[in-house]
């Protein structure tokens, strides 16, 4: 399946810049899958050692890390010559080796004709970095997310669709009708499958979503063993506690994230932490409210007021366990979570692009779903997941921020009026 992480792959190994890559991301996001498939076609040959499967690597570091020493021994594991510049090695599971983390600093300033790229989950909370030296600016650092609803339609054989879509997006002129409702129904299906790309591949090959969904419970199940396994003993039941909560959250009304709906009295000292491990472990999303979007806006989030989604909109279908025909077929039952699952998947199409986002609230209570800065310029987002698509918040947004131009993303087709650009859902991978 193609993969948009490719062409950075690709820029990569051309630039004359190249560090050692880290490739981080959430499990089962591609992250193997991807670098095997790129060595594979760029590369004479690959490398590969996974630390997970072969814990015994681990002791390959032990005495040594430099080049010099550990590509002889690399080459005799592998059963085949590490040739420089034609040779891509990937380390798998790093998290697992904490010091074939830190002999990347070594292949960068001895051994920097080597290609070498490490693939890891949970790097931000497995890795004691009180006990070994991170190689900080040594390394490139990249992540790896789900797939996007673009990434999904390829894969459906929907290249025409897509070219479609890109074209309308650019001109702000209207799809076809009957192109406008199929891509709708491929985005209701997206909602379902999600991007990762095990339920992606299932779904091309077979369409069945009961399998689709036990694949989306098994990843859910790991999520819960790593909150086991990479945290710290009395913070384990307030991780699963704020993960199983998300969902909740995303039900109401005002999806800003409250302590108290965790439990009665919650409290953000009890639970921050938690909050934090989702957040770096790459499960979790977090934007924050942006007092006043200006420049950067980064200067100007309220570190107390924020909302959390779960990283691809499948998994979250399947934490609540949504039947697959209540999306597809819009069911009126889903009316109090629909906003929020579609906040949900236009954050993931949003982080995917690389944006840092964050939402708007003012005084009196008007809210802008996500402000993202594009092309230099400060840009509302307001989210609409019924055929109701009145944009009162953004209008006084508008009006007292002036932005050059404002998105609105619903089931509409494009267009641009007033200022606004309309966006269909499905096309949010164009943003």
């Amino acid at each position: 399946m193609f993969r948009k992480i490719t062409q950075y792959l690709l820029d990569w190994k051309q630039s004359p810049y190249r560090k050692p890559l880290i490739l981080q991301g959430a499990r089962q996001v591609g992250k193997t899958y991807s670098l095997l498939a790129f060595g594979r076609e760029h590369y004479e040959n690959v490398a590969y050692f996974n630390f997970e499967t072969t814990p015994s690597l681990a002791k390959t570091f032990e005495e040594s890390l430099e080049p010099s020493y550990l590509i002889p021994i690399l080459s005799r594991i592998a059963n085949q010559t590490i040739i420089r510049e034609k040779t891509l090695v990937i380390f798998d599971e790093v998290q697992l080796c904490e010091r074939a983390l830190t002999s990347l600093k070594y292949f960068c300033e001895q051994g920097p004709e080597y290609h070498i790229i490490v693939a890891g989950s949970l790097l931000g909370v497995a890795v004691n970095r009180g006990k070994f030296s991170f190689p900080v600016g040594k390394v490139d650092i990249k992540t790896l997310y789900p797939m996007d609803m673009e990434e999904f339609l390829l894969a459906c054989g929907e290249q025409e669709l897509v070219r479609q879509i890109h074209t309308c997006f650019e001109t702000d002129s209207p799809m076809p009708s009957a192109l406008h409702e199929a891509a709708l129904r491929r985005y209701r299906e997206f909602l379902v499958v999600g991007g990762m790309p095990d339920c992606v591949s299932k779904f091309v090959e077979t369409g069945d979503y009961t399998l689709i969904r036990h694949i989306q419970q098994t990843i859910l199940q790991s999520y819960l063993n790593d909150m086991s396994k990479y945290n710290e003993t009395n913070e384990i039941k307030k991780t699963r506690l704020v993960y199983d909560n998300i969902t909740v959250q995303l039900s109401k009304k005002n999806t800003r994230f409250q302590y108290k709906l965790i439990k009665s009295g919650g409290r953000a000292a009890e639970f921050e932490n938690a909050i934090e491990w989702l957040t770096l472990s790459g499960i979790v999303n977090r934007i924050y409210r942006v007092e006043n979007p200006q420049k950067p806006l980064e200067n100007y989030r309220d570190i107390d007021a924020f909302k959390t989604y779960v990283s691809d909109v499948g998994l979250l279908c399947a934490k609540k366990d949504i039947v697959a025909e209540d999306i597809l077929y819009l069911s009126s039952e889903l009316n109090d979570f629909k906003g929020g699952m579609v906040e949900n998947y236009i954050c993931n199409q949003l982080i995917c692009n690389g944006y840092q986002a964050f939402y708007w609230l003012s005084e009196r209570g008007a809210e802008v779903d996500f402000i993202i800065q594009r092309e230099r310029s400060i840009i509302p987002i307001e989210v609409k997941s019924a055929d109701n698509t009145k944009a009162k918040s953004l209008s006084i947004y508008m009006k007292a921020h002036t932005p050059a131009y404002a998105i609105k993303i619903a089931v509409k087709n494009f267009g641009f009026e007033n200022g606004v650009k309309t966006i269909p859902l499905y096309a949010a991978f164009c943003i």
